[in-house]
C-alpha cells in the first residue's frame, strides 16, 4: 500500500465506521460462547434513593493513572455531547444506541465520562519514516497504528428508582433491538445490522453486555463494536469499546477488562 491508498484508506475509516466511534488514528499517524444468552444477572433491583451528584460521579470515574496501559482523559470532540445529537429510527433502541455514544442509557439526574485509550509500543516498521516503507510494511505499520482498544466510560446516576427502570430498559432493548435499527449521531447515519447479548464483566450488582454489527462503507462485512452496562447500587457504569484495526480485519476483541475492573473497583 502507497502513501496515497493508505491515505485514502484511513479516510474510507474515518468515514465508514460509526460517526461517533473513535476515529483519531487517522488523525494522529467475536464470537462468544453466550450466543443469544441474556447476560444480565438476577440479582435484585436496585433501591429507590437519591441521585449521586456530578460532583460525586467525577470524583468516582477512572482517571489518568488509574489504569495501568492506558491513557484516561476527557472524550473531547470525540463522541457526541449529549443526547440531542443522537437521533435513532427505533424509539425502544435508543438505550443502546446511547450507550454506544457514551452517553448515560436514561434520563439520569447527574453523568461524567472519560475515554480510555490503549497505549501501544511502536513496531519496528512504524518506527520508519514512510518514504523508507516497502509496501508490506506500510500496510502492516497502519493496520497496527489502529488497532487499538479506545473505550468510552461513563456514569450516570437516577433519583428513585430510575437506575433499575433505565437498567430494565436496557434489558429489554436487547430482545427489541436484535434486528437492528438505525441511528444518526452528529449528522451521520449508521446502520446497525444486528444486536446480540454477551457474556458480562460480573462486576457490580447486575450486568448486561452486547455486540452490535454495523455497516461499515467499503467493507463487505459488518464491523462489531462491544459495549456494556453494569449496575453498582444506584449508580450505572457504562462501557463502549471499539477497536478500528479489528473492524478492519475483522479480528475478535472484547472490552478490556483491565478498564472495567479499574471502574469497578472505584465503585466499591
Amino acid at each position: 500500500m502507497n502513501r496515497t491508498s493508505g491515505a485514502r484508506w484511513c479516510a474510507t475509516v474515518a468515514v465508514s465506521a460509526l460517526s461517533f466511534a473513535l476515529v483519531t488514528g487517522c488523525a494522529e499517524s467475536g464470537s462468544d460462547d453466550s450466543k443469544g444468552s441474556d447476560s444480565s444477572s438476577a440479582a435484585p433491583a436496585a433501591p429507590a434513593e437519591k441521585a449521586l451528584g456530578a460532583a460525586e460521579l467525577q470524583k468516582l470515574i477512572i482517571a489518568q493513572g488509574d489504569v495501568e496501559g492506558y491513557e484516561v482523559k476527557a472524550p473531547d470532540a470525540q463522541l457526541p455531547a449529549s443526547k440531542s445529537e443522537v437521533k435513532v429510527d427505533k424509539a425502544e433502541c435508543e438505550p443502546l444506541a446511547f450507550a454506544m455514544s457514551g452517553l448515560a442509557p436514561g434520563e439520569s439526574a447527574a453523568d461524567a465520562r472519560n475515554m480510555a485509550t490503549e497505549k501501544k509500543s511502536p513496531t519496528d516498521a512504524a518506527s520508519k519514516s514512510m518514504e523508507d516503507m516497502a509496501e508490506g510494511e506500510f500496510e502492516d505499520a497502519f493496520s497496527d497504528a489502529l488497532s487499538v482498544d479506545m473505550t468510552a466510560v461513563g456514569l450516570s446516576s437516577y433519583d428513585g428508582d430510575g437506575t433499575a427502570a433505565t437498567f430494565k430498559s436496557v434489558s429489554d432493548a436487547l430482545a427489541d433491538c436484535a434486528g437492528g435499527f438505525t441511528l444518526t449521531a452528529k449528522g451521520t447515519a449508521q446502520k446497525v445490522v444486528k444486536v446480540a447479548a454477551e457474556k458480562g464483566s460480573g462486576t457490580g450488582d447486575e450486568s448486561v453486555a452486547f455486540s452490535a454489527s454495523v455497516e461499515m462503507e467499503g467493507q463487505e462485512a459488518p464491523g462489531t463494536v462491544h459495549a456494556e452496562v453494569v449496575r453498582h447500587g444506584g449508580t450505572l457504569a457504562t462501557y463502549y469499546t471499539i477497536n478500528m484495526g479489528a473492524l478492519l480485519t475483522g479480528e475478535e476483541y472484547r472490552i478490556p477488562a483491565t478498564v472495567v475492573e479499574a471502574q469497578a473497583a472505584k465503585l466499591k
